[in-house]
């Protein structure tokens, strides 16, 4: 009787440290001193593939207790894709509870200073699983384009520049699918009124916000500015903007356009065809657009750069006037060497 006692006490003892040391691997923490704070599952990615990912980081050391806690709780044929955040001190259990759940952070996507599509496409999708190639195909696909209401002239006007959440996993197709919504959202019909009530489209108020923001980064000078053109495009004026032959010649380092740049033979020489070009010369963020939709009136037909390079401009109503601020500004460009 006594043997029987001990054997069970022994028994008692085994099955206790057998139970310990299986808690201890699913509560006790695994994450001990990470690389980094994230785990990107890719799309496709196999189970095999997370453990790797896991190790790699270093946010396990013994992956087999991981792998057998996964297999217990169903997550090794329910791999999901993303961007989850590993904080230290979480054990086994916490990350298959995580991985399983498929919630994942949001990236914050910034894109801003984009001269072309192809530089906002970049902008856009370098923090995502999204391919930036596949993405600008999708821009530039003209059945798209027009199923939406663009051409593939005008597609930059549907990026509005500004901070947008994302899941990492998000691909291209949806990428556009956002933006799009975007846009709608801010189209909404206090701008859309403003826009018809100035005779233009959502589209060309991008393209012509485009120009007053390639013209200045002064707040106070762009809604002035986008008068101006208003102006010279009620008045069948070419807009004569030098931004647009920058942006004709491909060339972006050009401080100083010379009369030979507007010989150049582009539907965006606005210098030989008047009326708004057929895209932007720059992606416009909303408040750009937002100047043109809230322009300022008034009689001015022309502006310079002024002579100081503050960054604001001269305005002028006469063409003689404008004369004698552009030989003001001219000299000065003389005076600093600056001949191109």
């Amino acid at each position: 009787m006594k043997k029987w006692k001990i054997f069970g006490v022994v028994f008692l003892v085994i099955n206790l440290f057998i139970g310990y040391r299986f808690y201890s691997k699913i509560y006790n923490p695994v994450v001990i001193d990470p690389n980094g704070k994230y785990l990107y599952i890719a799309t496709g990615s196999s189970f095999q593939d997370v453990v790797s990912g896991l190790k790699e980081s270093n946010f396990i050391t013994d992956d087999t207790s991981f792998e057998k806690l996964a297999d217990i709780k169903k997550y090794k044929n329910n791999v999901k894709p993303g961007r989850y955040r590993i904080d230290k001190g979480m054990s086994n259990n916490d990350l298959v509870n995580l991985l399983r759940s498929g919630v994942q952070e949001e990236v914050n996507i910034t894109f801003n200073n984009s001269r072309t599509k192809e530089k906002a496409a970049g902008l856009i999708c370098r923090n995502l699983e999204a391919d930036s190639a596949i993405f600008l195909n999708l821009l530039k696909d003209s059945d798209l384009c027009k199923a939406n209401g663009f051409t593939t002239e005008n597609i930059g006007t549907l990026l509005i520049p500004n901070t947008y959440k994302f899941y990492w996993n998000t691909n291209a197709e949806q990428v556009y699918n956002r933006m799009l919504r975007e846009f709608k959202v801010f189209w909404n019909e206090n701008r859309l009124q403003k826009a018809k009530n100035i005779g233009l489209s959502p589209q060309e108020v991008s393209v012509l916000a485009s120009i007053v923001i390639s013209e200045t980064s002064k707040k106070k000078d762009a809604p002035i500015i986008a008068g101006v053109y208003l102006n010279r495009l009620k008045r069948g004026i070419p807009f004569q903007a030098d931004p647009t032959l920058v942006f004709a010649k491909g060339d972006f380092s050009i401080r100083r356009v010379l009369d030979e740049d507007k010989e150049v033979d582009s539907p965006y020489n606005t210098y030989k065809y008047p009326g708004i070009p057929p895209g932007p010369i720059y992606i416009s963020p909303a408040s750009y657009l937002d100047h043109v939709l809230n322009y300022k009136k008034h009689d001015y037909i022309f502006f310079c750069a002024k002579e100081d390079f503050s960054g604001y401009s001269n305005f002028a109503k006469t063409n003689a006037e404008h004369n004698r601020n552009a030989r003001k500004y001219r000299r000065a460009l003389n005076k600093r060497g600056i001949k191109r």
